[in-house]
């Protein structure tokens, strides 16, 4: 049997199961508690809670900078399949999101120009699911 990293455990076992990086981002967030700290008891039971909270840190810091670096085009695909896979419709998903806004980033430092580029995609795909609806009930 080989042994994974807890980097690696999260990335091929955990993550594997989300479907989207708009739901990886919002699962990883979701496991932050007081002070930023991230809880998982089987990776803690597995690999140990430093290990897994680096690991989980690590991990949330790749998906945001791979959110980042998605073409919007793609993120509004993304954000359906998420939403779809959540059975929460795709502006309640990115609404919530946004109400969760200091979770989405691993780090502290919510003025960064990370937490600004992240906020602006949110907006973004906020507002284009608005239209959408908005669009889809007037050529019904």
């Amino acid at each position: 049997m080989t042994l994974k990293s807890a980097l690696q455990d999260v990335k091929e076992t955990t993550l594997a199961a989300v479907t989207g990086l708009l739901g990886k981002l919002a699962y990883l967030a979701s496991l932050r508690r007081a002070q930023g700290r991230y809880e998982h008891w089987g990776m803690e039971v597995v690999h140990g809670p430093e290990s897994s909270e680096r690991a989980l840190k690590t991990a949330h810091a790749e998906i945001v900078a791979g959110v980042l670096r998605t073409p919007l085009a793609s993120l509004v695909q993304d954000l359906r399949e998420s939403s779809q896979n959540s059975g929460v419709a795709a502006h309640t998903y990115i609404e919530g999101m946004r109400d969760n806004f200091d979770d989405l980033l691993p780090g502290e430092r919510k003025d960064s120009p990370e937490a600004s580029h992240l906020n602006s995609v949110l907006v973004a795909l906020s507002r284009l699911e608005k239209n959408r609806g908005r669009a889809t009930r007037s050529t019904s």
